[in-house]
């Protein structure tokens, strides 16, 4: 075998991850973006995206006067896309410019992944690519844009909407949400836990959950769930049951529920089930072939629970999860964060 071959090593470029910032755009939104896909990642040892912000004018005026945008890349800059996160602006009723959304057609048309982020939407719905098509905003809208836009299939209830190619996030902390959720999808649940680690943000709430979740002052100081929820998470592997978690918490199954509903918005059992299947993910990341051994070390107890829980949240199968995800065959794992 020769030493000395001087073949050429052959390297992807990041996926590019390009946001359009409009008159009047809100600063929250772009600000969850750059977050997401804007930062070096040197804690990964490379960077998942290639990033840049893009608008129309020169000085794009922020969101109620607040600040004026200025020295991003013209509007062009979204043809190069792979995924286009479309403007995102409080005044609902203004129609878009022309210029923005045949932008959002050409890149839909090419195939690119676009994003909306709240008021989004209604900049998606505009440019006429949501039709027939699953999507959500923030809750306050809900009436309006079905007003608007009837042949969308608005739903008002979730955090976000995976519709294959494109994706819609309620308002606020939910485009958070929907950008892991994409880094999850992009690069797997290992990256993303570390990327949400690096925000200090929840690793993983599913799209389905509720977005308006009711706070109301808790009548005892210790009613948060996180001593319960940390103590389930070193025991996935074990059996454990909704009456497990209640009684850990000392308090009843019913009461739990209530808990669960109002501090994270989903059930006892869909959050432990989220938990063991994100623990299944990372097995395999990791290197763990056999389906058998991922599906007991994450508590899913049988492979063919596995791959339907796959299959229905990440649309693989296991098998080509690890094809995606998985370390590459005589190479070390390149990045495995610490607990915590």
């Amino acid at each position: 075998m020769s030493h000395g071959s001087s073949q050429p090593v052959a390297t992807v470029d990041p996926h590019r991850v390009v946001v359009i910032v409009d008159e009047n755009s809100n600063p929250f939104e772009l600000g969850c973006a750059t977050e997401v896909f804007g930062l070096r990642r040197p804690e990964i040892g490379r960077d998942l995206y290639a990033f840049r912000l893009c608008s129309p004018e020169p000085r794009t005026p922020m969101r109620d006067g607040f600040f004026t945008l200025s020295g991003v890349a013209a509007l062009d800059a979204a043809d190069s896309a792979d995924t286009l996160i479309v403007p995102n602006r409080p005044d609902i009723a203004v129609p878009r410019r022309t210029a923005v959304l045949d932008a959002v057609r050409r890149a839909h048309a090419r195939g690119a992944r676009l994003v909306g982020f709240c008021s989004g939407a209604f900049t998606l719905a505009e440019a006429g690519v949501l039709d027939g098509r699953r999507a959500t905003a923030h809750w306050q809208w809900a009436d309006a844009f079905r007003s608007r836009f009837p042949s969308v299939r608005f739903e008002e209830d979730v955090l976000f909407v995976d519709d294959g190619d494109v994706l819609t996030a309620a308002g606020s902390a939910a485009a958070l949400d929907l950008g892991l959720h994409i880094v999850r999808r992009d690069h797997g649940a290992e990256i993303a836990n570390a990327v949400s680690r690096r925000l200090v943000f929840a690793a993983h709430r599913d799209g389905g959950q509720r977005q308006f979740i009711e706070r109301p002052l808790p009548r005892i100081p210790d009613e948060s769930l996180a001593p319960v929820l940390a103590w389930a998470q070193e025991r996935l592997d074990t059996r454990l049951t909704v009456a497990d978690l209640a009684a850990r918490a000392s308090v009843s199954p019913a009461t739990l529920h209530r808990r669960f509903r109002g501090q994270l918005g989903t059930t006892p059992l869909a959050w432990l089930t989220g938990e063991r299947l994100a623990l299944a993910c990372r097995l395999i990341e990791r290197g763990e072939t056999r389906v058998e051994v991922v599906a007991r070390c994450s508590g899913l107890g049988t492979a063919a629970r596995l791959r339907a829980l796959m299959r229905r949240e990440t649309g693989l199968s296991p098998s080509e999860y690890r094809r995606r995800f998985g370390p590459v065959p005589g190479e070390p794992v390149p990045f495995r964060p610490a607990p915590g």
